[in-house]
C-alpha cells in the first residue's frame, strides 16, 4: 500500500510529466487553448500509456535487453495507431481538433521513459498504477492550462465539450464571463508559455514552503 501510494504521488505530483519532469511540451503548448482540447489529448495518452505499460510488463521477461527498445517503439506505435483510428471513429471533432498531435503521442518522452524505466522492471500491477498515474498526472496538467488559457482568452470553460467529448459533457460547459472580449494573447503560443511558467513558479513556491514547514516542525536531536 505504501508503494502504491508513493507511485500515485510521484504521477500526480513529485514526478508530473509537465510540471516536475518537463517532457511532451509540444502538445502542451499546442493543444491547451482551450481545457477540453487538454482533457481530450490528456486521456488519449493515458490510454497509451496505461496500456503500453501493461504490455511491456507483461513481456519483460521474454525480451532480450538488446532489442528491448525497438520492441517498446513498436508497442508504443501500434497502440497509438490503435487510439488514434479510434478517436477518428468515434470522437471525429475531437480528432480534427488534436490533429497531427495524437500521433506524435508515439515520440512523448513520457511514455518510452516510463516503459524503460518502470514497466520493464516491475509487475503488472505496479506498471498500470504507474501508467494511471502519469497519465493522470499528465491530464491534470494539460487541462489546468488549457482552463486558464481559455478563461482568459475567452471568459469560459470547457467550451464546446459536448461537441468534441460526447454529449455527456454538456454539464460541464461553461460561460464565466458573458460578452467578455477575450485576451488574444492567451490563446496564442506565447500565452501557453506564460501560463506554465507561473505554474511551475508555483509549485516551486509550494514545495518550498512546504519543505521550511517539515523543518520547523521537525523534532530537535536529543542530547546524548
Amino acid at each position: 500500500m505504501k508503494q502504491l501510494v508513493q507511485t500515485l504521488k510521484d504521477g500526480l505530483w513529485l514526478q508530473n510529466v509537465v510540471f516536475a519532469q518537463m517532457l511532451a511540451l509540444c502538445p502542451t503548448m499546442a493543444v491547451t487553448t482551450s481545457g477540453t482540447n487538454g482533457l481530450g489529448m490528456g486521456l488519449a495518452t493515458t490510454a497509451v500509456l496505461v496500456t503500453s505499460n501493461i504490455l511491456v510488463a507483461s513481456i519483460r521477461s521474454l525480451v532480450s535487453p538488446q532489442v528491448r527498445i525497438p520492441i517498446f517503439v513498436v508497442l508504443i506505435a501500434t497502440l497509438v495507431t490503435l487510439v488514434d483510428l479510434g478517436l477518428n471513429a468515434w470522437l471525429h471533432d475531437l480528432y480534427k481538433v488534436l490533429g497531427l498531435f495524437i500521433a506524435l503521442i508515439v515520440v512523448n518522452c513520457a511514455i518510452l521513459g516510463r516503459a524503460e524505466a518502470f514497466a520493464s522492471k516491475n509487475t503488472v500491477a505496479a506498471s498500470a498504477v504507474d501508467g494511471l498515474a502519469m497519465g493522470l498526472g499528465f491530464t491534470g496538467a494539460l487541462t489546468l492550462i488549457g482552463l486558464i488559457r481559455e478563461l482568459l482568452g475567452g471568459g469560459t470553460l470547457f467550451a464546446q465539450a459536448s461537441l468534441l467529448l460526447g454529449p455527456a459533457f454538456r454539464a460541464i460547459e461553461l460561460t464565466v464571463i458573458p460578452g467578455y472580449g477575450g485576451f488574444l494573447l492567451m490563446i496564442l503560443p506565447p500565452g501557453g508559455f506564460l501560463v506554465l511558467g507561473l505554474l511551475l513558479a508555483g509549485k516551486r513556491a509550494f514545495e518550498l514552503r512546504a519543505r521550511e514547514a517539515n523543518k520547523a516542525v521537525a523534532p530537535a536531536p536529543a542530547l546524548a
